[in-house]
């Protein structure tokens, strides 16, 4: 759980997840809505598939990503155990 929380911590990590939450996308179309190099953006996509917040998959010459929703399910979950 600490790689989810440490992911969720970055505004811009969350701002790829926002983006992902429109459908599945390749990190060069991911790169195109930021201004950072393409590795530092590859550098959060890793840190988001490390917390399984996204999971990616090999089409042809590209990587595409995709919102993983279980984790988003088993975060509120947990999160839903504090409320009283």
């Amino acid at each position: 759980m600490n790689a989810l929380f440490k992911a969720l911590n970055d505004p811009t990590r969350r701002a790829i997840l926002e983006r992902l939450r429109n459908g599945p996308a390749t990190a060069g179309a991911i790169a195109e809505q930021f201004q950072f190099s393409a590795p530092t953006i590859s550098h959060h996509l890793d840190l988001l598939r490390q917390a399984e917040l996204v999971t990616s998959e090999k089409q042809g010459q590209f990587v595409v990503y995709t919102l993983n929703m279980t984790v988003f399910d088993e975060l509120l979950g947990w999160l839903y155990q504090f409320k009283s």
